[in-house]
């Protein structure tokens, strides 16, 4: 049986470049054991998403648990 227990939680992120809106309340909880793929379009905040949970930048609003 796998461990349920959040070992990343992202809640509520959101951000922006200037008037550029790249990602708008995006959720996202990863668990022990868990895989999980990042897939979308060209220009769809794929980049931006993973650079916000490895803390490369900063999100505009949200908060990122680890």
């Amino acid at each position: 049986m796998m461990d349920r227990q959040p070992i990343l939680r992202a809640a509520g992120i959101n951000k922006n470049f200037g008037p550029t809106r790249a990602l708008i309340d995006v959720d996202f909880l990863l668990c022990r054991g868990e895989v999980h793929g990042l897939i979308g379009e060209n220009g769809s905040g794929k980049s931006t998403f993973i650079r916000l949970l490895t803390r490369e930048i900063k999100p505009t609003s949200g908060k990122i648990y680890v």
